[in-house]
């Protein structure tokens, strides 16, 4: 007894000699911004966190532009919703519109999330105090190519609508709306601001990159990566929002400084550039492209029907090469007004299996929006050569028969074939398609008649997000008053 009464004395005295800041401890799952800069680690842990977010954005967004474009439908027996809200949509004033509570609301959170991971990342490296400013410079400029990379999926997808382009440190302070040419110009200002960084970044990122970036895995390299979005960007931007000439003129530019190979020959160099990549590890993700596990992906049928023949009469090599013929026939679900969608056969067999890597962005691409450059500022002949390089050495095809005598739209509507088998649910055909006012050649399915099918402009901005909107005043309206919430 006098030995228990001894210890608790002791014990008793111990904790009386405590300051009361001593039993107050960081809560290790809610990190701030200045424990994070205190720590040698959080750097990596907050890198690799961003290269994450990028690839969770990297299936959701091809799949749902891929619907939009009549690239690929996913055709689920018990879930219609997967087909009739991006083909049906709703009825507004007359109008069909995509439902702003349904499925086709995609391509919103995963950026966002992103853009706000990307804001902390920015506030603990502004506040590291070990990292060099050469350091400083490139983690910086690699936060931006993924900020203006995830805004450029959002314009992309939200184009008159509009998109938010400002990031504020309390999530409850709703940045407002701005309009489309604002929103380019984000995206832009922002890829370029982190190329400047990236050139003053040494030569070595303070972490790093997983093996998608193989060769673009230094400030430097990684700035080639940082103009190749900018080429895209510039090129999206030259052709909706009036950026016209200059626009084109600084797309080139940016080609330029990418990692461009327009003497490519090979599939291998053709394929060069950043990749997603997955694994089957514990807590890691797959590719939800393939049809190893996704059973209820489709291809559009036209896919067939539009390849075009190779001198020995077999389809082109890309055809050939990304889809796989013979699957049981399915369609959307039939309603008691008839079919909703149309019915296909034909699968994506771009990723054979659930590890695939997935492009996110090739030198196929780039020499192709050099081509859309060229002839846009006047070079037609240099456009016909760069989309003779992939439809001789990626399709197998004879060169086109286009010449400097062919009108504009001809070499045009060459470019966007080109493009329609080389970047094949890749997220391309819809926007394109929309940026040249081309949305009505993209079929219909159902022509007529109360499941009529029709081809969405844009994507609606979630009622979700304009729930948590309408309690804030002026928080739904842009630019000219215009309520972005409107379906």
């Amino acid at each position: 007894m006098h030995k228990r009464t001894v210890g608790a004395l002791l014990a008793l005295a111990a904790l009386g000699a405590c300051k009361t800041s001593d039993l107050s401890i960081t809560n290790p799952n809610a990190v701030t911004v200045a424990s994070a800069a205190a720590d040698p680690l959080a750097v990596q842990l907050l890198a690799t966190g961003l290269l994450s977010d990028l690839r969770g954005n990297t299936t959701g967004y091809p799949q749902t532009v891929g619907i939009l474009g009549r690239e690929s439908y996913t055709y689920t027996p018990t879930e219609g919703r997967n087909t009739t809200h991006y083909l049906i949509g709703i009825a507004v004033a007359g109008q069909q519109k995509l439902d702003p509570s349904g499925f086709a609301t995609g391509v919103w959170g995963g950026p966002y999330n992103t853009l706000r991971d990307a804001y902390n990342f920015n506030g603990t490296i502004a506040s590291n105090k070990v990292l060099t400013a050469a350091q400083k410079a490139a983690a910086t400029g690699f936060a931006q190519t993924i900020q203006g990379y995830a805004l450029l999926q959002l314009i992309a997808t939200r184009d008159t609508v509009g998109i938010v382009t400002e990031i504020r440190e309390a999530a409850t302070d709703l940045a407002p709306f701005v309009n489309r040419d604002s929103a380019y110009k984000a995206v832009i200002g922002t890829l370029d601001a982190g190329y400047a960084n990236l050139l003053a970044g040494g030569t070595a990122f303070p972490f790093t990159l997983h093996a998608g970036f193989a060769g673009f895995n230094t400030p430097a390299t990684f700035g080639q990566f940082n103009r190749a979005l900018r080429a895209r960007a510039g090129a999206y931007y030259a052709t909706t929002s009036g950026g016209g000439a200059a626009a084109w003129a600084a797309t080139l530019t940016a080609l330029g400084n990418s990692f461009l190979n327009a003497g490519a020959t090979t599939r291998a160099q053709l394929d060069v550039g950043v990749y997603q990549i997955f694994s089957t590890s514990t807590g890691d993700a797959t590719n939800g492209l393939t049809l190893a596990t996704s059973t209820t992906l489709y291809a559009h049928q036209t896919f067939s029907t539009d390849a075009q023949l190779k001198a020995d009469g077999t389809k082109d090599a890309r055809y050939v090469l990304k889809f796989k013929e013979g699957l049981p026939s399915r369609t959307g679900p039939l309603t008691a007004d008839g079919a909703t969608s149309a019915a296909s056969t034909l699968g994506p067999n771009l990723y054979l299996t659930s590890t695939s890597p997935m492009g996110v962005i090739r030198n196929e691409e780039l020499i192709l929006l050099r081509a859309e450059a060229r002839l846009a500022t006047g070079d037609k002949a240099g456009a016909i050569a760069d989309l003779n390089t992939v439809r001789v050495n990626s399709g197998g095809l004879p060169a086109s028969t286009l010449t400097a005598a062919s009108s504009n739209a001809d070499v045009l509507t060459g470019i966007l074939y080109e493009k329609r088998y080389s970047l094949y649910l890749e997220g391309h055909r819809w926007v394109d398609a929309r940026r040249y006012n081309l949305l009505a050649t993209l079929p219909l399915d159902i022509a007529s008649g109360p499941n009529k099918n029709f081809v969405a402009k844009v994507l609606p901005i979630p009622q979700a997000e304009c729930l948590v909107r309408a309690k804030s005043t002026g928080a739904l309206l842009g630019p000219g008053g215009q309520n972005n919430c409107a379906p």
